[in-house]
């Protein structure tokens, strides 16, 4: 596979960037205008040229410096911080973190991205998973500025007008929540925007998306968080959640507003409720460019997890379909994974082939396992019931316990998606050394780090050094003594969803397939060489991301090509896509990554 190594891959692309220079930028503002908007402003970068034609003399220090010393003067301030915090509880440090990031975010963008992109392994846990949980909990004494957009249920008849208050005249990519499910911290309500606002980060700085085509959204419907209502500092409406027919009229009024202005907009869905996550996707998901990344991208990265486990027993991916596989959590990420793991095995076996006589997953939820005596089950989870099926019946009964269930099936893997901290105890662990695979899986996936299913401490200690670890939130590797090296793998959705939304886009794709998503998760699957999948890291190195991004978009890319799903994009006509190799494609992908560097700036009245 074409590949270059994370570093030497980087260092070309900085030369790329670094030679090149920026075309000029045409601005409307002069003066303290251009100096209150982030993404003019250079701070006291700007040339004695730029500050006699935009009205800047006398309005900055006389001294211009570089951005490379806005760098290193920022970088300095931040290690500062690190030292001076020193002791604080945790939560206090991280939000610490948050707010110096954040302020300069308010204040320059250009160089904001450019710390970020840089730092991005450093700096992705501040602005993503896990603080953005603490940011959400806490966002209404940390408010400063508005960011992105809020449709609230008061807004009802009025989002088609709305949506062209948004200053941006195109928007590639948006990012929506209702605030209902914010990672495992449940309703949040207005609150959740954070996610939106770190997602778009994200994107920024994995996919090169330009941050002036990107909009945060939330969809104010209410909350039934007892203690927001009560809190005088809660910023959204203070009443119930709108719900059923109401509740879908504000979505399905919100997504006409946005595709009606921005025809080829890429819309991402982000913790909603499962009832709503399933229900929305599959409402919107055949006439609009959408997808749920909850359902898809947790479902894409768990995949490749769940195929790199494999390879690491040293077993084909075909005996995929023989992995015996106990999923904690049947909510939207736990069902989407099941849904795609189904696919998978019909894909690396063909649909003709008898794949139904051995039922391969046991799902749990707050109630034990889930069989067809339960009652009321949630539709989506019908498919993966004990029982329904031939060769289903082995003994277990409704209801059974997580330990009695790993205990009988003395399965391959164990999937964590409850939001549950803790719940993979000493008990559980210890069970899954009794495993009839030769490399057992434990995948504690559940955010924020606090509602991780289990440590990566105590899973090495209880289950055995021979496991393959992977969490949703990152932690730190485990010294095993002797020399030897535990690996914890960060299976996180910024692995994917980066690449999904650029290569739609790339390819100006009509829709986002299952066959699309497929690909990236295969991608990302074969990423890892088999002297890393060995020594347990299925994951590559955050440090790395824009390279991964760059292979999961040109995957997407060529399958909405092959799946008559794509229409080009900008200069790049659908023609010329059907032509291009895998290599020029990957080329592509990565030419069209916004980098951050200051233009020249030329006011026009």
């Amino acid at each position: 596979m074409w590949r270059l190594g994370s570093g030497a891959w980087r260092l070309r692309q900085t030369r790329r960037f670094s030679a090149a220079v920026p075309g000029p930028c045409i601005v409307h503002k002069r003066g303290t205008d251009i100096l209150h908007d982030p993404w003019f402003n250079k701070d006291t970068g700007f040339p004695l040229t730029e500050r006699d034609r935009l009205g800047l003399r006398g309005l900055l220090p006389p001294r211009v410096i570089s951005f490379e010393q806005q760098y290193e003067r920022f970088m300095n301030s931040y290690h500062s911080l690190e030292h001076n915090t020193r002791g604080e509880p945790p939560s206090v440090v991280a939000l610490a973190k948050w707010r110096i990031l954040n302020r300069l975010h308010d204040r320059n963008e250009t160089l904001y991205y450019r710390v970020l992109i840089d730092n991005i392994k450093e700096f992705a846990p501040i602005i993503y998973t896990p603080t953005v949980g603490l940011v959400c909990q806490n966002y209404g004494g940390l408010y400063r500025r508005p960011r992105g957009m809020y449709f609230s249920a008061k807004d009802k008849g009025e989002m088609m007008s709305m949506i062209y208050n948004w200053p941006a005249k195109q928007v590639d990519m948006i990012v929506v929540t209702d605030g209902s499910r914010i990672l495992g911290l449940g309703d949040l309500g207005v609150q959740g925007i954070g996610i939106p606002i770190g997602k778009l980060d994200m994107y920024v700085a994995a996919a090169g998306m330009n941050p002036q085509k990107i909009l945060p959204v939330m969809l104010d419907v209410g909350t039934n968080n007892q203690r927001l209502l009560e809190d005088n500092l809660y910023l959204g409406l203070r009443q119930p959640r709108l719900e059923g027919d109401a509740y879908l009229s504000i979505v399905d009024e919100f997504m006409e507003a946005a595709f009606a202005r921005w025809p080829k907009v890429i819309v991402q869905f982000e913790d909603f409720q499962m009832k709503w996550a399933f229900e929305t996707l599959e409402r919107y998901r055949k006439k609009f460019c959408m997808f749920n990344d909850d359902v898809q991208g947790t479902a894409g990265v768990a995949l490749a997890g769940l195929l790199g486990a494999v390879r690491s027993q040293g077993r084909s991916l075909k005996d995929f379909a023989n992995q015996k596989i106990v999923v904690v959590g049947a909510g939207s990420a736990g069902i989407g994974v099941l849904n795609m793991a189904k696919q998978a095995i019909e894909g690396l076996h063909g649909k003709n082939e008898n794949l139904e006589v051995k039922h391969q997953f046991w799902v749990l939820d707050k109630h034990g396992l889930i069989t067809k005596e339960r009652k009321d089950i949630d539709p989506a989870a019908v498919p993966f019931a004990r029982g329904f099926g031939p060769g289903e019946v082995d003994g277990i009964a409704e209801g059974a316990s997580l330990l009695e269930v790993v205990k009988k099936v003395k399965p391959d893997v164990l999937l964590g998606l409850s939001g549950v901290g803790g719940i993979f105890d000493k008990e559980v662990l210890g069970a899954m050394r009794a495993s009839d695979s030769p490399r057992p899986a434990i995948f504690a996936m559940s955010n924020p780090t606090s509602n991780a299913e289990c440590t990566p401490k105590d899973a090495f200690k209880s289950a055995g050094e021979n496991i393959i670890f992977a969490s949703g939130s990152p932690f730190e590797n485990v010294e095993l003594g002797d020399g030897k090296v535990g690996y914890v793998n960060q299976a996180n959705n910024m692995y994917l969803f980066p690449g999904i939304g650029l290569g739609a886009l790339l390819s100006g794709a009509r829709l986002i397939s299952d066959g699309m998503l497929q690909a990236a998760a295969e991608c990302l699957a074969s990423y890892m060489t088999e002297e890393e999948i060995q020594k347990g890291i299925l994951f590559p190195s955050i440090s790395s991301i824009r390279h991964i991004t760059t292979h999961v978009g040109a995957a997407v890319v060529r399958a909405a090509v092959a799946e008559d799903l794509a229409e080009g994009h900008g200069d790049v006509c659908l023609k010329e896509l059907m032509h291009m190799s895998k290599e020029e494609i990957m080329d592509y992908v990565a030419r069209s990554m916004w980098y951050p560097i200051y233009s020249p700036l030329v006011h026009e009245k």
